[in-house]
């Protein structure tokens, strides 16, 4: 059992009470527990079976849950061949109405496919041409939305990249920074990400919030 200390305000005093807090450590992995728990075998058997109806990329499938908390691991690279997840990555999610650049959407992030929403879109998508970005490393790679909820992609200039705010390990409670609607990963991890891109074409990105 963790102990935790909350402290009690007064509007007329300034003296502050130390008040012991009992919390089961149950509680406090919460939201690592409920991750773990999700079964997304069902998403990989549709995604194997459209990339193939699709001429789609037959070795690797990108698959991000916006449901999960951002200061976890959520950018899953599922291997189609050995049928596992062979990396997984922290990865960003759009602000919506709220500040770039803050975590105020940390456990539930904003879905929109609009224009200037600033918001991340759910669906599947194409990872397209290799290209230059502002961002982190300086690569990123073109999306092409294949759904009506992610329709907007390419227009509304949503791209893979890396940015420098994001950390390679996970900081849960803490939340990752969010910009305007890219699936952003770390520098470090968009190196990892970018080599298994060069080496495989047409790759599934798909995009859920379970």
């Amino acid at each position: 059992m963790s102990l935790f200390f909350v402290f009690g305000f007064s509007c007329t005093k300034e003296n502050k009470k130390a008040i012991p807090v009992t919390k089961q450590k149950s509680e406090i992995i919460l939201e690592e527990k409920s991750r773990a728990e999700i079964n997304y075998s069902n998403y990989y058997k549709e995604a194997k079976q459209y990339s193939q109806r699709n001429n789609l990329n037959q070795n690797k499938f990108i698959l991000i849950d916006l449901g999960v908390h951002s200061g976890l691991k959520r950018f899953f690279i599922y291997d189609f061949k050995q049928n596992k997840i062979s990396k997984s990555y922290i990865v960003s999610h759009g602000c919506g109405d709220n500040r770039w650049g803050a975590t105020m959407s940390k456990d539930k992030a904003p879905i929109s496919n609009e224009f200037d929403s600033h918001c991340s879109s759910i669906g599947k998508f194409v990872v397209l041409d290799r290209g230059v970005s502002q961002w982190g490393i300086k690569v990123n790679y073109i999306l092409q939305g294949k759904d009506k909820s992610n329709s907007n992609a390419r227009s509304r200039a949503i791209v893979l990249h890396s940015w420098d705010a994001i950390s390679d390990n996970e900081v849960y409670p803490n939340g990752t920074p969010e910009g305007w609607g890219c699936p952003a990963v770390s520098n470090e991890s968009m190196k990892e990400i970018d080599e298994i891109l060069k080496q495989n074409k047409k790759v599934l990105m798909w995009i859920i919030k379970t």
